[in-house]
């Protein structure tokens, strides 16, 4: 990869992962005041409901973006600008009448799905956030085709901006209704309805950029109209390329969702199963979700990478790049576990002092210390998905994300009865681990990637080590340091995690450099990194 691609490529990822990084820090930061203001019961609530969307919206809108960005990078790599817009067209079509089709069915069968969950007063929630599946599919066709331009600003200030006002919409709604009323799923029904005016506000941003953009599209346009002689597909040819294309796609980005629909229709049954009460069984569902933020948040930059990576590799290989795509394959993976790894091991020391200082006690710790490691395979699950769909591989990660699924399903039957929601974290592990190694045993084969074990594998395991050391003395002594500090035992555990965490942070990053997992030539393939050198080697951290 030259220096040129590569910085371009961590250019786009980069930009999504900023965006990224703060949708998902508001996706963290939400949940804690909308816990503490609902309880374990709204959380639940809340909880029950949101993964059903999602997953329509998946199927929806998900792979259509990744698709319409293949498309329309591989046309502008031959020029055809026309063939470019006459993708967006049809797909923003196409995305309209599908949002519609799924609004019509969430509404519909809330009883039904109520029923199966064992909550019939999840109704009111249900059909509360079905109205956001009419504005986000034309919004997620526009995303697409600026991402096909290699232009992921449209896409990560959306993001964020449609985050901020759904946060905003949460918190206001759910804190008026538990004033005015006290009554859980009315507060938990306005929650979900953040999605709906997150995502208009979203759009109407995206119609800004979309506006801004028509100028130099349309300078492109007459710059090309007199060579307009490529042959040009019909709407029903475009049509049914999307479909093959994007539904795999959609499945394939149905992980998490379907991970947390299985647990939204069997957690509370098994655990009733097991002796629980109904009541008690919707508290400790409640509990147990409580980690799915922190698992999400952690793997942001493996989401971002995804977005830039499908494009970027079906690009060289639309060209016959094979070392480019092997370059590409290599560097997003070996990114992908130097963030996923050390999250992973950092959460799991931290879980017990982050569970008290996010959500005012220490239920379900045990639960959030098995599910920490739930982030390495995620990660590393979706950016390797990525590579196989760049590849045009789009049924691989399908078939093995429903190997996970089943794996998960079996797994709750089997563990919830007997280890509660702790089974149900182990199960979600399991799972995640099965699905992301047959991705990976895919991915090595078809792209000849080769992963050396020193550089991939064992100094960065030397580095989480050391960090994971770091991080666990500082909170020892943290925890005896503090203890006559603070009254409070959320302050007392918010300054144990922060400086845990802060410990960690610190020797991982000092680790990686004298260990040589990051050296550099890593450094000078982007202009960033090559402004760190000199203070690098000024503090002995780099070698010559």
């Amino acid at each position: 990869m030259s220096k040129n691609q590569g910085a371009s490529f961590l250019k786009g990822a980069a930009i999504l992962g900023a965006g990224a990084l703060l949708s998902k820090m508001l996706g963290v930061v939400y949940r804690i005041p909308y816990q503490n203001i609902t309880g374990d019961l709204g959380y639940y609530v809340y909880t029950q409901v949101y993964p059903l969307y999602s997953a329509l919206l998946i199927l929806a809108t998900a792979g259509f973006p990744i698709a319409i960005s293949k498309f329309v990078a591989e046309k502008l790599a031959i020029g055809d600008v026309y063939g470019a817009r006459k993708i967006f067209r049809v797909s923003a079509g196409v995305l309209a009448l599908t949002g519609f089709f799924f609004f019509i069915l969430l509404w519909f069968s809330a009883p039904a799905l109520a029923g199966f969950m064992k909550d019939e007063r999840l109704v009111m929630p249900i059909r509360s956030v079905s109205f956001a599946l009419l504005v986000v599919p034309i919004m997620a066709a526009m995303r697409g085709y600026f991402q096909g331009h290699h232009d992921m600003v449209p896409t990560a200030v959306s993001q964020i901006g449609e985050q901020f006002v759904r946060v905003a919409t949460i918190i206001v709604l759910s804190y008026w209704f538990m004033k005015t009323t006290g009554d859980v799923y009315l507060a938990g029904s306005g929650a979900v309805f953040g999605a709906v005016t997150g995502a208009s506000f979203a759009f109407i941003v995206m119609l800004f950029f979309w506006r801004r953009n028509q100028k130099v599209q349309q300078q492109l346009w007459d710059s090309t109209a007199v060579e307009r002689t490529y042959k040009q597909e019909t709407v029903g040819e475009i049509a049914r390329k999307l479909f093959y294309y994007a539904i795999p796609i959609c499945l394939g980005s149905l992980v998490l969702p379907l991970m947390q629909i299985s647990d939204s229709f069997t957690v509370v049954s098994m655990l009733i199963r097991g002796g629980s009460t109904a009541e008690a069984a919707y508290q400790l569902k409640g509990i147990f979700d409580r980690g799915q933020p922190l698992v999400q948040f952690a793997a942001f930059f493996a989401t971002a990478l995804s977005l830039s990576l499908v494009p970027a590799i079906a690009e060289a290989r639309a060209l016959n790049q094979h070392r480019l795509i092997a370059a590409r394959t290599e560097l997003a993976l070996r990114l992908t576990f130097l963030f996923g790894l050390p999250a992973s091991i950092g959460l799991s020391i931290v879980a017990g002092p982050v569970n008290v200082m996010l959500y005012e006690n220490g239920n379900g710790t045990t639960a959030l210390t098995v599910l920490a490691f739930t982030t390495i395979f995620s990660t590393l699950g979706i950016t390797s998905a990525g590579i196989l769909q760049g590849m045009g591989e789009v049924n691989l990660p399908v078939r093995n994300l429903l190997v996970g699924v089943v794996v998960k399903l079996l797994l709750n039957i089997l563990l919830i009865p007997v280890l509660g929601i702790n089974g149900a974290a182990l199960s979600t592990v399991c799972a995640y681990m099965v699905s992301t190694l047959l991705n990976l045993y895919a991915v090595v084969h078809l792209t000849r990637a080769r992963f050396g074990l020193r550089s991939f594998f064992i100094k960065p395991f030397v580095a989480v080590t050391m960090m994971g050391l770091a991080a666990y003395v500082a909170r020892q002594v943290a925890e005896r340091g503090l203890l006559e500090w603070f009254s409070s035992p959320r302050l007392y555990y918010t300054g144990v995690s922060l400086i845990a965490v802060g410990a960690g942070v610190v020797m991982y990053t000092v680790a990686l450099f004298l260990s040589g997992t990051v050296g550099r030539t890593d450094l000078e393939s982007t202009k960033a990194g090559r402004k760190l050198v000199p203070l690098l080697l000024k503090l002995r951290l780099l070698h010559e």
